[in-house]
């Protein structure tokens, strides 16, 4: 007879066996603090890589990146993008904007939803990508969103999604009847694969596998890396 602690530990191993694993890389030529929730977060000079895990059956997942940080020894300070709180180990979300990751996992038909989103604003490049043979995906927002950023999106440090700026039912889609708009299609035109407004499910959201792992790029180079 198998002992209940005997079965702990098989279950426990065959779900750590199936964690997604998160390569966070940093490719940007400055300091960023990526952020992840569920994971933490840590500061990330150039070239250096955070790896973080993600159990089968995890929602509501996202990764971004936070810019001109300042911590004190007990993890409290704040960011000019990304802000979560005033932690450097988020725990919630991060303040607009910021360019953002987001996954569910192990869902509907065993796979993995996946997508990048601006509707919360831009501050870094991103790119969001499986790295298992079972799935080619690739997610990427490089486009120079800072530099063409509209008037009234502009903030220091990043460019602001309109949903945060006005806070209506035209950008926010609080009632479930909302459409594409000028200065969603800002976003939409550069990074077409990403969502720019909350019901741009149809070209924004993709799948893998269950049992994928992934990677995410900030300032991802311009041509793709080979695998």
């Amino acid at each position: 007879m198998v002992s209940i602690y005997s079965f702990f530990l098989v279950t426990l191993s065959i779900t750590w066996a199936h964690a997604a694993k998160f390569n966070i890389i940093n490719n940007c030529p400055y300091t960023v603090w990526a952020a992840a929730v569920p994971g933490g977060g840590i500061k990330l000079d150039n070239g250096q890589t955070w790896t973080i895990t993600a159990e089968p059956g995890t929602t509501r997942a996202r990764i971004w990146a936070r810019t001109n940080c300042q911590f004190d020894a007990s993890g409290k300070g704040k960011c000019e993008t990304g802000d979560c709180n005033g932690l450097l180990e988020c725990q919630g979300d991060g303040a607009a904007p910021h360019t953002l990751a987001e996954y569910a996992l192990k869902q509907f038909d065993d796979l993995d939803f996946i997508d990048m989103s601006n509707i919360d604003g831009f501050n870094v490049p991103m790119e969001f990508s499986s790295v298992s043979p079972s799935c080619n995906r690739t997610i990427k927002c490089n486009a120079n969103i800072l530099g063409e950023c509209p008037t009234e999106l502009k903030v220091p440090g990043g460019c602001n999604g309109p949903c945060p700026v006005f806070k209506t039912n035209e950008y926010c889609c609080n009632s479930g009847n909302c459409g594409p708009t000028d200065l969603s299609k800002f976003f939409k035109d550069r990074c077409p694969d990403v969502y720019s407004y909350p019901k741009d499910d149809p070209t924004s959201t993709f799948t893998c596998p269950s049992g994928t792992n992934y990677e995410v790029v900030f300032c991802p180079p311009l041509t793709r890396r080979s695998k």
